[in-house]
């Protein structure tokens, strides 16, 4: 909320300084450089212990609902408390429900730092959030508006990335050099082999990638396609989805 209240410039939305406070999910219109945002703040989730009222458990299923009518997820991250359970949590739905991602570490202001205080937070946020390396992540002060503007390209950038549309043609050089470079894996003398891929979809990316048996592509393989695309592409700040078919499979 006291995000929201800088960008809007008002203390619109009630804010305390108690962690889950903001009950409801509320939509605020923001108006950022002659674009518009919607905004959704969402209860903060409260650990586990403190939840004792229904209340709370509604404001969880308020905080999956938002996080479902978001395009991108802006995860607000304590800089004092650094990554809790309940933001490993949303962290994990918006991975799950394939929404972009930005972490914004707030209250950078209130940190002492010397020069290598971004290395080691942000290292410490990748190891916790480790499933989800593509996330942004952005050191913020919602209280004195340090790095407001940069949040605000961060958005436009994961926006345009999670409707990125590549085509089938440069999409298959791609997987032909990745296939030349790191043979697919075979089982029992069988060898995975990879026909085409084409994507399908946006928000998130979708491929989906033909083969000759869908049980001999790797979980592994697939992440190694992936880094792939994403070295061409950037990709950042949205997670990629892949569907394997074997040809001649429908649907």
């Amino acid at each position: 909320s006291s995000l929201i209240n800088r960008l809007l410039g008002e203390d619109r939305v009630i804010v305390s300084d108690i962690a889950g406070t903001t009950r409801d999910a509320v939509d605020t219109k923001v108006k950022w450089q002659g674009k518009e945002y919607i905004f959704i703040d969402t209860a903060g989730l409260r650990r586990k212990g403190k939840v004792k009222e229904e209340i709370e458990r509604y404001s969880v299923i308020r905080t999956v609902t938002a996080v479902e009518r978001a395009h991108v997820v802006v995860m607000l991250i304590d800089a004092v408390e650094g990554v809790t359970e309940q933001d490993a949590k949303i962290a994990g739905i918006a991975h799950e429900k394939g929404k972009g991602v930005i972490i914004a570490v707030n209250k950078w202001d209130a940190v002492e730092k010397d020069d290598k205080t971004i290395y080691k937070f942000t290292n410490r946020i990748r190891e916790v959030l480790s499933y989800m390396p593509y996330a942004e992540i952005v050191f913020i002060s919602a209280k004195t508006g340090q790095r407001i503007p940069r949040l605000f390209e961060t958005i436009d950038m994961v926006i345009e990335n999670q409707t990125l549309r590549i085509q089938t043609g440069v999409l298959n050089e791609i997987l032909s050099e990745a296939v030349a470079m790191q043979q697919p894996p075979s089982d029992r003398g069988k060898r995975l082999k990879i026909f085409y891929m084409t994507q399908i979809g946006v928000r998130p990316p979708t491929f989906v990638i033909f083969v000759n048996d869908r049980e001999l592509m790797h979980f592994s393989y697939t992440r190694y396609i992936e880094n792939k695309i994403r070295e061409a592409f950037g990709f950042r700040g949205t997670s990629l989805k892949f569907i394997i078919r074997q040809r001649g499979e429908k649907g």
